[in-house]
This record gives structure tokens, C-alpha cells and sequence, in this order.
């Protein structure tokens, strides 16, 4: 799929996003560890949760489609079915290191694999901390990338773990894990990480408290299925957020958005900026924050982006690199060496493509240095990275002539409705095959 982007005037209107990925894969796999129904309103409809349902279902896990809902019948804590075939993940780190730590306390082998993107993604950090907790894990280069032999235990050891960097992967799969462990489980964060598997076993009810970034897991107590409604995906908004700050005349308001505190860096970075966006009507559905956005055009100047704030915007980059372009001065980001290692190197790419259109960027080890100015038009690839394709198209609307953006069908792993929901506040966004 092609998508071919000319500049526009304004855009106006509402419009909504996906319901959040991420919480989205985590309300299906603690669902799954639940007894009784779990249903879940507005699952998102993007290819790696479908990957993570899939992978649930060669498990054992029945998944109902009711009138639009997603309903999960738990198979409790170790209830889970050996699976006859190969797990396959897709494009989806997440489906692959929350489902290692799940699969830990199942008494059971398989063998998780994915496309050859997330084969080549290393799974060392998830993999070690698995298996002191008694997992034996086998994989390919040093026992770091997949495809990934796991098998579980019914003894799965309780642990004290230091996070050595922010990593709600990896944070997720050893709590997941410890659902099953006899005592404490233990994870310690030196800098806080986006918190959705914890506020979602709180609201399961499983026995998990936090405290100054210590959060602490009774293990093998059950919980119970549950009433789930899922915001809109911050990080899908993020893309609409930046359009409209960045088209001269546009007013957008996006509703029903997640803004968990360690995922709204995106508001935060587009305000130190310049942006005007305002958050309204701010409410909690099933321990998650909510609110309305309203967006306006806005004239933005260049900032610096290092940690601590880094790794709330780890997966915002990508836009936050466009807007930077229009900034006045120089945008600098630091810390962000982890982006050499998602779907691409996405620091590469976007100094690749970026340069393509005329925007002078300096790549670092750890990020990258951009000086804002006049984009042009060209022809553009997005390396087969979502976030890559979306943010070349909202780039594609401020510069100076026709951008075509090829290889953008992986826009459907997170936004399917990308380019109609664009189209439908004004964007001319055509696409072709």
C-alpha cells in the first residue's frame, strides 16, 4: 500500500483512535489468567493484538465476538493447554515478552516465534529475569533472539529484580509471572515505565501494591474476570495531535483518550514546544485516566528530549521528529538508543527519510539532532515500521507538494482507520495499492 499526501489548508472536526494497544494486550492475557468472563469494550482492532488473541486461543483460551465486544474466558492462573503449533506474534514485541512471562508458570513446552522483524529484536532483558524465577528458555545468538523455546513450571521462584533500564516489557512479563510464584515477587524500577499491567491486576484484584517505584506481587492468589473499556490509544492520537498542531488554522478534538501519566510525555513535549492543547473532561474507566483533547495550530520552537521524559515518549519519537522539523531552532534528542532496536532502528530511518525532504538531522549513538525549516515533498519509505508510515504522512501535510509513502500497509498493526479518520477532518490523504 501506497499513500500519497498532499498539504492542506486546516483540519477541523472530532474524531476518536483505537482503543490503547497496550493496554488492549494486557486486558486479554490477565483475562485469560482470570476465572470466570472477561469482557472487554473497544479491544483494539490492530494486527499484534489480534496476534496476541490468536496466541491465546492455541492455548486454550476461548474468545467470544459479541455485538462488538470481546468476551474472555479465563482459564485461571496455570489452567493453560499445551499448544500444538508454534505461537507466532506477528510484528508484536509485546504479544511475545508478556506471553514468555505467562507462559512461565504453566507446567507445559512451546515455542514462541514472530515475522522477521521481531526476530531480529533482542529478548535478553525479558529472558534472563524469566529464568531465575525457574523457566528454562532457549533461543537463538547467545540465547537472546527468537524464535523462543520456553517451558514452564507449577514452582515458579519468587524474585527481587532491579529493572537496569525502564522497561514495561519486561516489568510486565515478571509480574505476569509471579501470578503464579509461591511468595513475593519483587520489581524495582530505577525510572517509572508505563504502568498498565500493574493498574490492570490491581483492578483484577490480584494482591499488588506500589510504593516509591516498588511494586510487590503476592503470587497464587486467583482473581476474577471482569468489565473492561478501553481508551483510545494515546500514541495513535499523537499523530492527529501533531497534524493539527502543525496545519496553520486547525482545530481537532480527539475523544475518549487514555492519558495514564506515563504515557501523556507526548502532551508534555508538544506543550514545552508551544502547543496549545487543552485536556477536558478528565474521568477513570477500570483504573485508567480518560479525557477529551482538544488541539489547536500552534508555532512551536525546538527543545531537548533526554530522560527522565525519554522514555515517555520512547514510541512518540517518530512524530515528535516531524514536529521538530517545523520547530524554530534545533529539537535534540537524547537517551533513546532502545529505538535501534523496535520494529527498525527507527533513529536510522528517520534520519533517512527525514533528509529525503530536505531536513538537516544529525544522527547520534543515542538519538538525534533536528533543525527546524521548510520540508519538501518526495517519495518516502517506512521501512515497515507503523509509526514510521503515520509520522511521514502528517509530514507529508506541511510540505511542499505531493509525498508518497511507500510500504505503508503496516499502518494496520496499531491505526488500520488511519487515512479515513485523517480524510474525515480534511486531509488529503489518497490511498493507493
Amino acid at each position: 500500500m501506497i499513500l500519497c499526501v498532499t498539504p492542506d489548508k486546516k483540519l477541523n472536526g472530532s474524531c476518536c483512535v483505537p482503543g490503547d494497544k497496550s493496554i488492549s494486550h494486557r486486558a486479554a492475557l490477565v483475562g485469560s489468567m482470570a476465572e470466570g468472563k472477561t469482557v472487554i469494550h473497544n479491544f483494539s482492532r490492530g494486527a499484534d493484538c489480534c496476534r496476541t488473541l490468536q496466541c491465546l486461543e492455541a492455548l486454550g483460551v476461548e474468545i467470544q465476538q459479541e455485538n462488538g465486544k470481546l468476551c474472555i474466558l479465563g482459564r485461571g492462573l496455570n489452567g493453560f493447554c499445551e499448544p500444538d503449533d508454534l505461537l507466532d506474534a506477528g510484528n508484536s514485541g509485546t504479544t511475545m515478552r508478556l506471553l514468555l512471562g505467562l507462559l512461565t508458570g504453566q507446567d507445559f513446552f512451546s515455542i514462541i516465534t514472530g515475522d522477521p522483524s521481531l526476530r531480529r529484536r533482542p529478548m535478553g532483558r525479558v529472558i534472563d529475569p524469566l529464568v531465575k524465577m525457574g523457566a528454562e528458555i532457549r533461543a537463538r545468538c547467545d540465547n537472546t533472539l527468537p524464535p523462543i523455546c520456553i517451558r514452564g513450571t507449577k514452582d515458579v521462584h519468587p524474585v527481587e529484580y532491579i529493572l537496569p533500564i525502564p522497561s514495561a516489557q519486561v516489568k510486565s512479563a515478571i509480574l505476569l509471572a509471579g501470578m503464579n510464584a509461591k511468595g513475593q515477587t519483587t520489581v524495582i524500577q530505577q525510572l517509572p515505565s508505563r504502568d498498565h499491567t500493574e493498574r490492570m491486576l490491581q483492578y483484577f484484584g490480584a494482591a499488588l501494591t506500589i510504593k516509591d517505584n516498588i511494586i510487590c506481587l503476592q503470587g497464587k492468589r486467583p482473581i476474577e474476570g471482569q468489565l473492561i473499556q478501553i481508551p483510545g490509544d494515546i500514541s495513535s492520537a499523537a499523530f492527529i495531535m501533531a497534524a493539527a498542531v502543525l496545519v496553520p488554522g486547525s482545530q481537532v478534538l480527539i475523544k475518549d483518550v487514555g492519558i495514564n501519566p506515563t504515557r501523556t510525555g507526548i502532551i508534555d513535549v508538544l506543550r514545552m514546544m508551544g502547543a496549545e492543547i487543552d485536556v477536558l473532561d478528565q474521568r477513570s474507566w477500570n483504573g485508567e485516566p480518560v479525557a477529551d483533547l482538544m488541539v489547536r495550530s500552534s508555532q512551536l520552537k525546538g527543545v531537548e528530549i533526554k530522560n527522565p521524559l525519554l522514555p515517555r515518549v520512547l514510541d512518540e519519537i517518530p512524530i515528535l521528529a516531524v514536529a521538530a522539523t517545523a520547530a524554530e531552532g534545533e529539537t535534540v534528542i537524547s537517551d533513546a538508543a532502545e529505538l535501534r532496536v523496535k520494529e527498525t532502528d527507527r533513529l536510522k530511518a528517520l534520519a533517512s527519510e527525514l533528509r529525503k525532504m530536505s531536513v538537516e538531522v544529525k544522527e547520534k549513538s543515542d538519538g538525534l539532532i533536528i533543525k527546524g525549516g521548510q520540508l519538501r515533498a518526495a517519495r518516502v519509505k517506512s521501512w515497515g515500521d507503523h509509526r514510521m508510515a503515520m509520522a511521514l504522512a502528517v509530514a507529508g501535510l506541511i510540505a511542499d507538494g505531493e509525498t508518497i509513502i511507500e510500504d505503508a500497509a503496516c499502518i494496520d498493526i496499531s491505526f488500520p482507520d488511519f487515512p479515513d479518520v485523517m480524510k474525515a477532518l480534511g486531509a488529503s490523504i489518497r490511498v493507493e495499492s
